[in-house]
């Protein structure tokens, strides 16, 4: 397993990648030709130490691992594992990358934190193209655990089984989009939503803040726990998902939304209601509401101490 983590791009991504890697006890050499990088990382990974030491730190943690160097040679030529935080530019990064993969020994697995850039095209210029992933974290990458990883038409699948385990080994949820498609998962679901927000916005049917709140205050709350799916799979009462999509499937066509949703034919609601009833694994409606309500009720006894303007929460939702 990796034991030298390279970073190459020390932005806010770059920056919460090296702060999580050395407080799961790694040796990080990063790189950034931006003037005053090295003591903004620095910088950066103090204010996140904190947090990181209330979480719980591993053996050998210690910010003092954390070296700058001043070339991309430097940086990644001793490293395990490299990963890449450029900005979203296709030609930017395949230039990068091609550097990287020239300098990077034999066997190390490269990187890429974009957003929604296709790997195979990112693998254009690259010698050695089996060796590169894509790794989408998210912000705070040093404690938020999701990983998107996935490879492109010339990753080889024991680079992607690899990549997951390095992610795994300093502490996240790696998950592996099997289908290469623009934008992965999460950040498609999330730019759904943000579209959505904004149309409310541009409208002039609610604030930002307003928007926000119903986040917060409402389907955040239980997406958290259960996420989208497994939510509405409750809303169907005892019959579940299957149960939910016949009886509020024909409001999906109503024009409540500026996105098109898909035909809901039965092969769609077998699909979902099957998927379901597999993460539930085999545990009633009712049980699955008390765990639902337990955490919800832990959840907002903590916002009182995070959320001023939370009290009386309970009763509002």
């Amino acid at each position: 397993m990796a034991r030298t983590f390279a970073i190459v791009g020390t932005g806010v991504i770059g920056a919460g990648w090296a702060a999580r890697a050395l407080a799961h006890g790694l040796d990080v050499v990063a790189f950034d030709p931006a003037p005053g990088s090295e003591a903004k990382l620095r910088a950066a990974i103090d204010n996140a130490w904190p947090a990181l030491e209330k979480q719980g730190l591993a053996e050998g943690a210690d910010r003092k691992r954390l070296s700058f160097a001043r070339t991309i040679s430097d940086a990644v030529g001793r490293a395990d594992f490299i990963q890449e935080n450029a900005p979203e530019r296709e030609e930017l990064k395949q230039s990068l990358l091609a550097e990287i993969d020239a300098a990077a020994k034999p066997g190390a697995i490269i990187g890429s934190s974009t957003s929604g850039l296709l790997p195979s095209r990112l693998q254009a210029k690259m010698a050695n193209p089996g060796r590169l992933v894509v790794g989408h974290p998210f912000n705070p990458v040093y404690l938020l655990p999701l990983v998107e990883v996935l490879g492109g038409k010339q990753t080889t699948p024991e680079t992607v089984e690899a990549a997951k385990e390095f992610y795994t080994s300093i502490g996240m949820r790696a998950l592996h989009v099997r289908v290469e498609i623009e934008g992965f998962i999460a950040d498609r679901l999330m730019e759904a939503l943000w579209r959505e927000a904004l149309w409310l916005v541009n409208d002039g049917v609610a604030t930002t803040e307003e928007i926000d709140a119903a986040v917060v205050y409402g389907c955040g709350l239980r997406w958290s726990l259960m996420g989208t799916f497994l939510t509405f799979h409750l809303a169907g009462g005892e019959g579940g998902m299957r149960h939910m999509l016949h009886q509020f499937g024909p409001a999906l066509k109503l024009p409540w939304t500026k996105l098109v949703a898909p035909e809901l034919t039965e092969e769609l609601i077998d699909r979902v209601a099957d998927g379901c009833e597999h993460q539930a694994a085999g545990r009633p409606i009712k049980e699955l509401e008390r765990r639902r309500d337990d955490f919800l009720i832990e959840v907002m006894a903590l916002a009182k101490k995070y959320w001023p303007e939370a009290e009386g929460l309970e009763g509002r939702i």
